[in-house]
């Protein structure tokens, strides 16, 4: 019989901290809600991990409710971490579908993609969570650094609907961010970006649930394979492979090669590329909204 894995470790969001770290806490807790309940958009990415941990430290878990939207551009990956970290910080998640595919404005993938799809979550969220739960306010991950990215268009959505962003608020830079996470025992406080599926899809191409899927398979493919990090790009019957610098050399090794091939194209695509630049953080709308807004 094979071993058993050892059980996920319990995060204790109430342990000592540094005065340093108390510090970046406090300023996340003086744009929390005074009473009621708070509803945390969560993604289990390191911001709404890290807002969901300090909302139960300074709050209580019977305060905090984590929101997690199910839909195609969400990887299948990235919805089981996300529940194994908010039972390991010991807070509920309520799952909440959001149908930004029947929005034509979201499929015609436009720079404004990002506000279509939170437009979405948090409408959802306004109309079928808050009574539901007693929430007092709805909040989400933004940090400081994000506040003044011109790719963040999802940003108005938070602003329309009234949702508050304690991290950016507090001033809390994306290494402020991680500080925090660190100190508090978080699983990914060092856990690249993740952004949605359908950031994988050149602008101006239709998103569709095909293409979501074959991004999912053509990613876990390639994390199966052991690498840290990726994005597959989809371009019709290419798929660009982005890896970290650390990790492109180890692509080009003869067996993990094939490997990746098969792996890649086994999700549907013909050809597969590897992008020599490695992973690329907005590599589709920073030229787009530099253009609009430089």
């Amino acid at each position: 019989m094979s071993p058993q894995p050892a059980p996920a470790r319990a995060v204790d969001v109430h342990q000592d901290v540094s005065p340093e770290v108390a510090a970046l806490i406090a300023r996340v807790a003086a744009h929390l809600p005074a009473e009621g309940r708070l509803g945390v958009a969560y993604s289990g990415g390191v911001d709404s991990t890290t807002l969901l941990a300090v909302a139960v430290r300074e709050l209580g878990a019977d305060r905090t409710v984590g929101i997690l939207g199910i839909s195609p551009s969400l990887a299948t990956a990235e919805r089981a971490a996300a529940h194994d970290i908010a039972s390991r910080i010991g807070v509920g998640v309520v799952e909440v579908p959001t149908d930004e595919g029947s929005s034509e404005a979201y499929r015609a993938n436009g720079p404004d993609r990002c506000f279509h799809c939170k437009n979405e979550l948090f409408a959802r969220i306004s109309d079928e969570v808050v009574a539901m739960h007693g929430l007092a306010a709805v909040s989400y991950g933004e940090n400081a650094d994000d506040a003044v990215r011109p790719d963040r268009p999802g940003a108005r959505a938070a602003t329309e609907h009234l949702v508050l962003r304690p991290l950016a608020e507090g001033g809390l830079t994306k290494d402020d961010v991680r500080t925090v996470a660190a100190a508090l025992g978080l699983p990914n406080a060092d856990k690249p970006a993740a952004p949605c599926l359908a950031s994988r899809i050149p602008h101006f191409k239709e998103v569709t649930p095909e293409k979501l899927a074959q991004v999912d398979r053509a990613e876990a493919a390639v994390r199966a394979l052991g690498f840290s990090d990726c994005r597959v790009r989809h371009h019709d019957e290419v798929a660009r492979l982005e890896l970290t610098d650390h990790e492109l050399a180890r692509a080009a090794d003869p067996a993990v090669r094939t490997a990746l091939v098969e792996g890649v194209r086994a999700a549907g695509f013909r050809f597969v590329a590897l992008d020599l630049v490695g992973i690329q953080s907005g590599a589709f709308t920073l030229p787009l909204v530099s253009v609009t807004h430089g």
